[in-house]
């Protein structure tokens, strides 16, 4: 069984804990004693988005629970294998926004680059579960022409480093980039949309304080995490970190069905994100890619649990409910 004890994320090594996945559902339910005819499902849907998760996550689940909130969103399902109406390999569209290879540009003033389409954790929700990553991997060469794209473009005020995750890169690589854009001068914001702090805090690593931390450009990261469970003490140690070198702290949640779809749940993650200095920000819909429908809610249990969100927290907890449609200018409020 793993040991549940918290590690100390500020002396952990992130890349040799990046290598030291879980990536066998075998092992992934040997570790955590979960039922063996559970194996030939996973096996199966593994081989259509690979299993990954980090070994301090899974620390995290409960041993011999199935149900457990955190193993739901990493587990591989025989429901990721079954076909619905509707649910597609590019359900935001982004294909079409694929401007350059790494850059996509679906909204005005703020343009998004796929700094790297690793990830140390495959969410079974991913909306870019089927992302054509080979076609975007710019390497420092190729980053030219998207760094010459926003130059060109004065609308443009705020880039987004996303992925993958983009914290799956080196911080020797995104120093640089973060570099590149900081000197283009009608550029004013940096966001890094990331799940490493959670997941794997030890990627909060100085060198990463110092890039995003000293620029010029307002720098936020927007972490996400969709169940209190996912925040224990390293996480705590590593966003603190984060806002003591003042970057600004948001989070976005995913509503999921069985996971986090019920009031109790969505209360106490908005009041333990806001305890360490995390502003809860966006409650997704599910976007509707293929393989992840079995997550998917139904719109008046989404509008019934944000009604009750408003009428129990203060307004600053509650996060906007949105939902992000192909085309739209914007993420379409839902309440």
């Amino acid at each position: 069984m793993i040991p549940r004890t918290a590690a100390k994320c500020q002396t952990e090594n992130w890349q040799d804990d990046a290598r030291d996945l879980v990536r066998d559902p075998a092992e992934l339910i040997e570790l955590l004693a979960l039922p063996a005819e559970t194996l030939p499902a996973a096996r199966a849907a593994a081989e259509q988005f690979a299993l990954r998760v980090p070994r301090s996550y899974v620390a995290r689940m409960a041993p011999g629970d199935l149900n457990d909130p955190l193993l739901r969103q990493v587990l591989p399902l025989g429901d990721e294998l079954i076909d619905h109406p509707g649910y597609t390999h590019d359900p935001l569209g982004e294909q079409a926004a694929n401007a350059l290879p790494g850059l996509i540009h679906k909204y005005h003033g703020r343009v998004l680059l796929i700094v790297s389409g690793s990830c140390v954790i495959n969410c079974r929700y991913c909306f870019r579960r089927h992302f054509p990553y080979a076609d975007n991997r710019p390497g420092r060469d190729q980053w030219g022409a998207a760094l010459d794209y926003i130059a060109a473009d004065p609308s443009i005020t705020e880039v987004i480093f996303s992925g993958g995750d983009p914290l799956s890169a080196a911080d020797a690589q995104l120093a640089w980039l973060a570099a590149a854009i900081e000197a283009i001068p009608h550029v004013r914001r940096l966001r890094v949309h990331s799940r490493l702090p959670v997941v794997m805090p030890s990627r909060v690593t100085d060198a990463l304080l110092d890039w995003l931390g000293k620029s010029r450009l307002c720098a936020s990261l927007v972490i996400h995490a969709n169940h209190p469970n996912e925040l224990d003490d390293t996480v705590a140690i590593a966003l603190a970190r984060l806002r003591a070198a003042n970057i600004t702290l948001l989070n976005q949640t995913v509503l999921l069905r069985g996971i986090n779809d019920d009031l109790e749940t969505l209360s106490r993650l908005s009041e333990s994100l806001f305890a360490l200095g995390v502003l809860p920000y966006y409650l997704h819909l599910l976007d509707p890619v293929a393989g992840a429908a079995h997550f998917d809610t139904e719109r008046s249990h989404a509008l019934t649990l944000h009604q009750q969100l408003r009428e129990r927290l203060p307004g600053y907890l509650v996060p906007k409910l949105v939902q992000e449609i192909a085309g739209e200018a914007s993420k379409t409020p839902v309440a």
